[in-house]
């Protein structure tokens, strides 16, 4: 997995930590209002040394985004090596997911923001940068629970995939007006939520009797 990222080699921490920043200042102020001095500033490096990596800031931006792609599909490889139903692996991968989400809120918002702002040609760097490599992992999971007879098979493992990650996506934007709603007693235990979650997308919510 790590050999995804830009921060690879062995003089890899300086990398490291102009990505951190970048990180940082893109979520914080968003693409465009970002200097590469300013990057370099807060990463305590001179910006020659920025462009010894990355040669624009498109690339930099590029990087932080396979960055956070390479930690989710590990988070998904994990699940899948450490679990041995589709059930399992997504119990799994969802609770971590949900926990990763929530550690690290500026990318989520760099994510979001750049994806409401920029529409098509953002998504289109955050598939390249390996999100749509780790949805079509999630969907090859639910694929094979479906050929070993362990998940229904007449639903589609794509719509499935996307109910998971919304579910997690829309309680780490809504956690706070969740927490206004006497009836949701789950906001402070996300591990809880996302369990009894992905419980509710294995079984369904019809009642067996009900035509």
């Amino acid at each position: 997995m790590e050999n995804d990222t830009p921060c690879a080699s062995s003089e890899g921490e300086g990398c490291r930590r102009i990505i951190a920043a970048a990180e940082k200042l893109f979520a914080d102020h968003g693409f465009d209002a970002v200097s590469m001095h300013a990057i370099a500033t807060d990463a305590g490096i001179s910006k020659a040394n920025i462009y010894h990596y990355f040669p624009n800031k498109d690339a930099l931006y590029l990087a932080v985004l396979q960055s956070a792609a390479t930690s989710l599909r590990a988070l998904l490889q994990a699940a899948v090596d450490e679990n041995g139903t589709a059930s399992e692996a997504l119990h799994h991968f969802a609770v971590h997911h949900l926990q990763h989400l929530l550690a690290r809120p500026r990318l989520v918002r760099l994510f979001l923001r750049e994806l409401l702002e920029k529409g098509e040609p953002r998504a289109r760097d955050l598939a390249d940068a390996g999100l749509a490599d780790l949805f079509a992992s999630l969907v090859q999971i639910l694929q094979l629970g479906q050929e070993r007879g362990e998940l229904r098979k007449d639903f589609d493992p794509a719509l499935v995939a996307t109910m998971l990650l919304g579910a997690n996506v829309i309680f780490f934007q809504s956690r706070e007006l969740l927490r206004q709603y006497p009836a949701v007693t789950f906001v402070d235990r996300p591990e809880e939520y996302d369990r009894a979650m992905v419980e509710v997308l294995l079984r369904g919510i019809r009642n067996r009797s009900e035509p």
